[in-house]
């Protein structure tokens, strides 16, 4: 590319980034875990339209701190590649002036950018990355940038976060303001967390948009999908029936796909996208946790605004996957695992683990002012609470509020909105 051209278009960018200085952002705890004083390269990574580039500006401008900035994900550098990278260098210094910060938007569009990264990292650049692609960016990273990389995982707005934008007094336990933040977790259970949701009238036409460009352009023209039609019937297929168990051979036959491979090679692309997040099956062996993997929308959004969705009235469902994903804010940065318990006896929703105990586990039930629904919760949480030995029992629903005591074991009951608002809530 012209230098002149890449020059304007860098300038513009800068443009457009220094648009964000009249706006005011709600601060995500991910800022804190930008490290900008650290020698490795802070990589934040998440589906699209979530925050990161957000994240990163306020990190920097937060601070102080003079930095380049340079996005790739821009239509008129689609056709650069890594051989362009030391003019991108050029200009962002005759743009710029010196700088020892550098804020690259998602990055895995440039072929062999981990070259590039690792120069830079050699002469002591701090670089602060975004991307969209988890196995793309976590293979070359771990690769070529071995103990030269931290990684950190934005998904769209939590309800804490949702009630900071929508400006609901979350520390007030008076009962206007808990009147409020019931309303405000209703909205969000309609509404979501993608951080544009909330200033555009039409969010089915957005989010719609989101899904479409993430298949057709960060999944079927990076992977060279053969069965494109079929492939976009399965990703909305399991958005509509998500949480679910994936079994490979079903989608196969489903949809048609030559073996149960292109399958699992289909979903893998969904999760590395972030369209969608796996868990596994709870066991002690390691093969078994291998197998009847359940996967969930990164964003409640993605379960009902799109065409031919019908699963906005599964309450259920939307309130499951709200506590999986404030499971895994929660939990994952401290190194725990994530899994599903499910035997002949009985399920419970989650049991999180570190160090292989189960420190918690988690049931999800909108209702439970029924009987028969109440007596199978408790019964699945004390079953998970035999085979795994934990102690700490938690059943989340949409209303309920109390402590009871089963089978010599305390059962924390709480409303999910209220859970989601106390991050030292266990």
């Amino acid at each position: 590319m012209d230098k002149r051209v890449l020059e304007t278009i860098l300038t513009d960018q800068v443009e457009e980034l220094a648009a964000k200085q009249s706006i005011h952002f709600c601060r995500r705890k991910e800022e804190e875990h930008i490290d900008l004083k650290s020698p490795q390269a802070q990589v934040v990574i998440g589906v699209r339209r979530s925050g990161k580039s957000t994240l990163c500006y306020n990190a920097l401008t937060r601070k102080g701190i003079k930095f380049a900035y340079v996005n790739f994900d821009d239509e008129r550098l689609i056709h650069l590649t890594g051989d362009d990278l030391n003019d991108v260098l050029e200009v962002l210094f005759k743009i710029h002036g010196d700088f020892k910060y550098l804020f690259i938007d998602e990055i895995q569009n440039i072929p062999e950018w981990y070259l590039f990264v690792n120069r830079l990292l050699r002469r002591q650049m701090h670089l602060i990355i975004t991307g969209s692609n988890a196995k793309l960016l976590s293979g070359e990273l771990a690769t070529h940038l071995t103990g030269r990389h931290h990684c950190i995982t934005l998904y769209p707005f939590s309800f804490a976060e949702y009630c900071e934008v929508k400006g609901i007094d979350t520390k007030s336990r008076s009962t206007m303001a808990i009147a409020a933040q019931r309303a405000a977790f209703d909205d969000y259970m309609r509404q979501g967390g993608f951080p544009e949701v909330q200033l555009v009238d039409h969010d089915r036409d957005y989010i719609e948009g989101l899904v479409n460009n993430i298949l057709k352009r960060d999944i079927e023209q990076r992977f060279n999908v053969s069965y494109t039609s079929a492939f976009e019937e399965m990703s909305h297929h399991l958005l509509n029936t998500a949480p679910t168990v994936v079994v490979d051979k079903s989608l196969q036959e489903t949809f048609g796909f030559k073996s149960p491979h292109t399958s699992k090679n289909y979903v893998n692309y969904l999760k590395q996208a972030y369209l969608l997040i796996g868990l596994h099956k709870y066991s002690p062996k390691s093969r078994q946790r291998m197998t009847g993997e359940k996967v969930y929308p990164i964003d409640i959004a993605l379960m009902n605004k799109r065409s031919d969705a019908f699963v906005g009235d599964n309450l259920g469902w939307r309130l499951e996957t709200i506590v999986y994903l404030e499971l895994s804010r929660r939990y994952k940065t401290q190194g725990c695992d994530i899994y599903y318990f499910n035997d002949r006896s009985g399920e419970c929703d989650f049991v999180v683990c570190k160090n292989r105990k189960a420190i918690l586990a988690v049931q999800v039930s909108y209702d439970i002012s029924s009987a028969k629904t109440r007596t199978r919760e408790i019964a699945g949480l004390l079953l998970a609470a035999r085979r795994t030995g934990c102690t700490n029992l938690l059943l989340l629903t949409d209303h309920a509020d109390e402590d009871i005591t089963k089978d010599g074991h305390t059962i924390a009951i709480r409303p999910v909105f209220d859970y989601a608002l106390h991050p030292d809530t266990p």
